[in-house]
């Protein structure tokens, strides 16, 4: 049961996050926002992630991971429900924000529930789990374009009955969650390795930039992937859908497939590897123009590892320090995720003002800048982990 409630969870996890990628030309049309705009909703959503993992790790020790995931879960499926009521942009923004307040505190009790349960094999075991967001990430673009054209009763769902149908399903996890028991919560607050502690270790430090440039430069193809793809390239919708599904078939493939050499490797050298391969596929991508765009789904092969690559790493160094290592964590890397997100959407708006607003290209130069971004954040997450293996190397520190 605690296995099924991880496996589903990430389920229900990679649908959440990435059915926004079909859905956001739609919104964005619906509320007449500009780019800037857009990535300015999708930071302040980012925040709400942030905040939820600011407090998780205190709910956790004070209700238990089983009582946070089922909150978790139930703050998702009620955020789809007022998503599909939201007919101002004040609602629907305060909805979104709700639901990645429940993304928030997914994550962190994922993480931690994950981190307690596989103490061997780390590596292949939180790729593979992982795996199932990447999974349930390749069909959301599909899933969700299908059911915007879907008509009940002669009402057509569109993008607000896609996200009610969708969030409605953290209904599934809550049960079994409720039917559970999970392992941990009886470690006395004594055992457990400070805040203080952690924040003077550097290489805790150096995690957090490896974490951040990648998880930016993953969440972020999410949102402007088929974008990009629609207004650089003019697909249609099916067809910007389809490579962004590609780009997360790549992406669960790699944790399925992939997650042993991270053990045999090394976590740190892995983390550069696969982030720097996940870099040159994107450059590649943008420089190459249309008829190498499937480069942009192989680019998920390499930055689909650096999230579970971290985790496993913390739950090897902090084997009891690893709800506040998780926490300390992916917090800073949310505060990274808000400013990155805001980024990428004032990039792509400089970039057009920069060629003129007039020019026949400047829609198409602006938006290569702001894609241009997601891939400088995996360049630099591979040059954070060279440099944190370096420091690891010389302590003899190697993991």
């Amino acid at each position: 049961m605690q296995l099924l409630t991880i496996f589903i969870g990430f389920i229900i996890f990679g649908f959440s996050e990435n059915i926004k990628g079909p859905a956001i030309p739609r919104i964005q049309f619906d509320f007449m926002i500009s780019e800037s705009k857009l990535g300015t909703l999708l930071s302040l959503n980012a925040l709400g992630y942030l905040i939820a993992c600011t407090f998780t790790a205190y709910l956790t020790k004070k209700w238990g991971i089983k009582w946070v995931t089922v909150a978790a879960f139930s703050s998702m499926a009620v955020s789809g429900i007022l998503i599909y009521i939201s007919h101002s942009y004040a609602l629907f923004s305060a909805s979104y924000f709700l639901m990645y307040i429940g993304n928030g505190m997914l994550e962190i009790g994922l993480a931690i529930l994950s981190a307690r349960i596989f103490v061997k094999n780390t590596g292949m075991m939180m790729n593979m789990t992982h795996g199932f967001y990447g999974l349930s990430s390749t069909v959301a673009p599909l899933i969700a374009t299908g059911l915007m054209k879907v008509t009940i009763a002669g009402h057509l769902l569109d993008w607000r009955g896609m996200y009610l149908v969708m969030l409605l399903l953290s209904i599934i996890p809550i049960v079994i969650a409720m039917c559970s028991t999970f392992p941990g919560d009886e470690i006395s607050l004594e055992d457990r390795i400070s805040y203080k502690t952690l924040m003077k270790d550097r290489v805790l430090w150096l995690m957090v930039l490896v974490l951040t440039f990648g998880v930016v430069s993953e969440l972020a193809v999410g949102g402007w992937l088929v974008n990009f793809l629609e207004k650089a390239y003019d697909w249609d919708s099916v067809t910007a859908s389809g490579m962004l599904s590609t780009f997360f078939l790549c992406f669960s493939l790699a944790r399925l497939f992939l997650g042993p050499l991270t053990d045999r490797i090394g976590f740190v050298i892995s983390l550069v590897i696969f982030s720097g391969f996940s870099a040159c596929c994107t450059f590649a991508a943008i420089l190459g123009g249309e008829q190498v765009a499937f480069l942009f789904a192989l680019s998920g092969t390499g930055i689909a590892m650096i999230y579970p690559t971290v985790m496993a790493f913390i739950a090897k160094r902090y084997p009891k320090g690893t709800d506040n290592a998780i926490t300390f964590t992916v917090t800073l890397m949310g505060l990274g995720s808000v400013i990155g997100n805001y980024l990428i959407g004032g990039v792509t708006e400089l970039a057009k003002r920069m060629v003129g607003e007039d020019s026949s290209t400047s829609l198409l130069r602006g938006l290569q800048a702001g894609y241009g971004f997601i891939g400088a954040c995996a360049a630099l997450c591979a040059i954070t982990g060279l440099i944190l293996y370096v420091y690891l190397y010389k302590r003899n520190e190697v993991i």
